[in-house]
């Protein structure tokens, strides 16, 4: 079996913490279209609440769209069923961790690794806009997804 670049497993949704597991989510439901988008938000809504969902879903609009555009090659991912997390995933939600923790250099070395140079600075602003809004008050007892994914590669 050949793997496209980017799409080999790397971990588990399951093993990552909640916030990367969101970032997988939502990557994999803008790639699938609005309706998996609709449902992504549906959850975002059980998780956080209306208000929240909505600032929520800016965000994630304002990072994956600039990354998205400026990406060096196509961004891989698995399927909205797949337990797996791809090493394009796995980079995408770590970048947000990063981001997020203040870990700006090791941040920008990432963010370097998917787009332009130039577009690297502006990635991990709102990266850290988008990891900050995804852990202030984190839903307590709630995991993400709220399934079990049933495909493993």
């Amino acid at each position: 079996m050949s793997l496209q670049r980017g799409s080999e497993p790397v971990a588990t949704i399951a093993a990552l913490p909640f916030h990367e597991a969101l970032v997988i989510g939502a990557l994999r439901a803008r790639c699938d279209g609005p309706d998996a988008v609709a449902d992504f938000e549906m959850e975002l809504t059980a998780l956080y609440g209306r208000d929240r969902m909505e600032r929520i879903s800016e965000r994630l609009d304002e990072f994956f769209g600039l990354t998205l555009r400026h990406v060096r090659r196509p961004v891989m991912r698995h399927g909205q069923t797949c337990s797996c997390v791809g090493a394009d995933e796995a980079v995408l939600a770590h970048l947000v961790s990063l981001s997020t923790s203040g870990d700006r250099e090791d941040a920008m070395l990432m963010a370097c690794l998917l787009v332009r140079a130039d577009v690297a600075p502006i990635v991990v602003s709102l990266a850290q806009t988008l990891g900050l809004e995804l852990i202030r008050q984190r839903p307590e007892g709630r995991a993400y997804p709220s399934h079990t994914p049933n495909t493993l590669h």
